[in-house]
């Protein structure tokens, strides 16, 4: 199977183009007139039909450029599923990007179709991350993309705002599946913010916790239903993007922007105990997020993180300890892209076991490994080391690797400082250069193989 390439992303760009079209078409299909209005100094608009009595308003959206083409075109936008459709399969089949499985897909399709995201409602969880494989076009491990659930948040103040509504949710439900039933919440049980059918489909309801948290839970009137306040769900809803689920003829929803999503993971994977499933799978999805993110939109990563990290210690404590559970490379290139050092994470350390070196006639390097947090690290000393600072001047290749032998402890004093205390510049590797041996005297600090801070815990 091919890997994804410009020609999957600029497939999947045309889709979502046309799904947004075709979901307008559908929100707006008959006869009516496009009005705004001002709140706030901002300006949204609402799609006006029928005449006295029987006139209804409904939300459009705040007033961005390609809101102003659509509805500019409105009259002009034909129904394309066919094609639509060819677009889904093309993404699917050839590309191998994820799709849910049928049952999640009938009723993210039924959600929209009722409204929930041109509401503003925000698709969340693994449907979610889901879409970031086509968006981004990267492969995502099959591991963490099997889900049963659909997640859907809003914030309280955005479903007040909007003075629209959806059908009520279960009745939604009940046309894709006759099964559905709403699930008392657990502190009140005259209240619902979950929805299982028989199989062990569910469809939960979130909503960002104001003020002191709580469980109580929070109605949200745009979408009729109740919903669960949570932490830190401000900031991954917070501006989410366009996206389209690669079920039937495409659905366009909308989910968090893909680096509020994988730095909201690392956050929330510490706040589940170890060995839970969940927390895994938290921390697969930041690792192959963050991954390609740092390659495709590192900015993206680098703004995301700041917010987050300026929130306050706690935060900054789940942020940190998240990312030293990450493989080596993936938490070094995040560490290089947001201009972080090594030191930052807990415990780090770079230590020696007396590993076999061997000289790499290609790099015209020494190579040894250490094991930082459980991890191998490729360490090596370049041969302009060696010459100016070992005796090895004049020597050929056996005769630097006995001046490496000769001097390793003072060498792996220098690859430890440089590595916890240097800005990172290769992702699981560190290099000493000539400059390198001026910039770290020799002091017997760095002496010892571990550290006395307390270690991350390993991840499994």
């Amino acid at each position: 199977m091919p890997a994804p390439t410009l020609v999957g992303q600029t497939t999947y760009a045309e889709l979502l183009e046309r799904s947004a079209n075709a979901a307008f078409q559908d929100a707006f299909a008959e006869d009516g007139a496009f009005t705004a209005k001002t709140i706030k100094g901002r300006k949204y608009w609402y799609f006006q039909a029928g005449t006295g009595a029987e006139r209804s308003q409904r939300y459009v959206g705040p007033e961005t450029p390609e809101l102003l083409e659509r509805i500019a075109r409105h009259k002009d936008i034909r129904e394309d599923e066919r094609e639509r459709r060819a677009l889904v399969s093309t993404l699917v089949r050839s590309f191998g990007f994820p799709r849910p499985i049928p049952e999640i897909g009938e009723i993210i399709a039924a959600l929209a179709k009722a409204g929930v995201f041109r509401l503003r409602g925000v698709l969340v969880g693994t449907v979610a991350y889901q879409t970031y494989a086509a968006m981004l076009g990267v492969r995502l491990s099959v591991g963490s993309l099997q889900t049963g659930d659909v997640d859907i948040a809003q914030f309280k103040n955005v479903s007040v705002a909007v003075e629209d509504s959806t059908p009520p949710v279960l009745e939604v439900l009940k046309e894709v599946d006759k099964t559905f039933r709403p699930v008392p919440h657990t502190a009140d049980g005259r209240r619902v913010t979950s929805y299982a059918a028989r199989g062990g489909l569910r469809v939960d309801f979130l909503t960002p916790h104001e003020g002191k948290e709580t469980a109580k839970p929070q109605k949200l009137p745009a979408l009729h239903t109740d919903a669960q306040p949570l932490r830190f769900l401000d900031f991954l809803i917070r501006d989410p993007e366009p996206a389209v689920i690669l079920h039937g003829a495409g659905i366009h929803v909308h989910v968090p922007a893909p680096a509020r999503y994988a730095v909201h993971k690392l956050i929330v994977s510490r706040r589940r105990p170890e060995g839970f499933a969940k927390r895994d799978k938290d921390l697969q999805q930041a690792e192959a997020l963050l991954a390609a993110l740092a390659d495709k939109r590192p900015y993206e990563v680098k703004l995301a993180w700041e917010e987050a990290y300026g929130r306050g210690p706690k935060w900054r404590q789940l942020l940190i300890e998240g990312l030293g559970l990450l493989a080596a490379p993936v938490r070094d290139t995040v560490l290089k892209t947001i201009g972080l050092r090594r030191s930052a994470i807990p415990g780090i350390d770079l230590s020696f076991e007396n590993p076999p070196a061997r000289y790499d006639f290609g790099r015209d390097v020494v190579t040894f490994t250490g094991q930082a947090l459980d991890q191998p690290v490729s360490c090596a000393i370049s041969r302009e080391a060696l010459d100016d600072h070992f005796g090895a001047d004049g020597l050929g290749q056996e005769g630097r690797l006995q001046a490496f032998l000769k001097n390793r402890s003072r060498i792996e004093e220098i690859a430890r400082a440089k590595y916890v205390a240097s800005p990172v510049e290769e992702p699981g590797a560190v290099l000493i250069k000539t400059s390198d041996v001026e910039r770290f005297p020799q002091t017997g600090s760095l002496g010892s193989k571990t550290s006395s801070a307390p270690r991350t815990p390993k991840r499994k």
